[in-house]
């Protein structure tokens, strides 16, 4: 099943984006690549539960199997040895990646406690977004009950937009609730 944002890329955002940056080849417009997720898992060198249950939490969050995140060296002051497994990721394209951020913008953002609107200062400088969520229980998917301990996650946002205004531009066509810039 086709996610309704591809419609919504073809059929608003790259008329608007051609016109707005005045693309001569609609290929020229940017598009989103994927989608990555990511949860770490501090405490995950005492209490290896912590660990399995951020793999179960991302997977549910985003349908799709998590890639364990290893750690790249040891640091003493937070018991961590090199390829002690941290965190956990999963990267989302397609169809997958769409129903991903239909669910983060219209269902998940919106259940964000005091939410005044995305960062629009979070580009990279080449028209990649990321965001924080301080609670992955904004996620309908996440059963409340069932959850041990309140963690945040990372989203990723990667587009083949070269500066962050025409980053900030796709991702604005798409309705992502971006703060009024003062």
């Amino acid at each position: 099943m086709a996610s309704r944002y591809i419609d919504i890329y073809k059929e608003d955002v790259v008329p608007k984006l051609v016109e707005r940056f005045e693309y001569k080849n609609p290929n020229q417009v940017p598009k989103l690549k994927k989608i990555v997720v990511n949860m770490g898992v501090g405490a995950a060198s005492r209490n290896s539960k912590l660990l399995e249950s951020a793999h179960e939490e991302v997977s549910i969050i985003t349908g799709q199997k998590t890639k364990v995140c290893k750690a790249r060296r040891s640091i003493a002051n937070f018991n961590l040895r090199e390829g002690m497994a941290i965190g956990s990721s999963v990267t989302l394209r397609g169809n997958r990646m769409f129903d991903f951020l239909d669910r983060l913008i219209n269902i998940a953002v919106p259940r964000i406690r005091d939410f005044r609107g995305l960062n629009p200062d979070s580009f990279d400088g080449r028209g990649n977004y990321t965001m924080g969520i301080t609670e992955q229980i904004i996620f309908p998917e996440i059963d409340y009950d069932k959850v041990e301990q309140i963690r945040g996650l990372n989203i990723t946002i990667v587009t083949s937009a070269e500066t962050d205004e025409e980053g900030f531009e796709l991702l604005s066509s798409f309705g992502f609730p971006f703060k009024k810039r003062t």
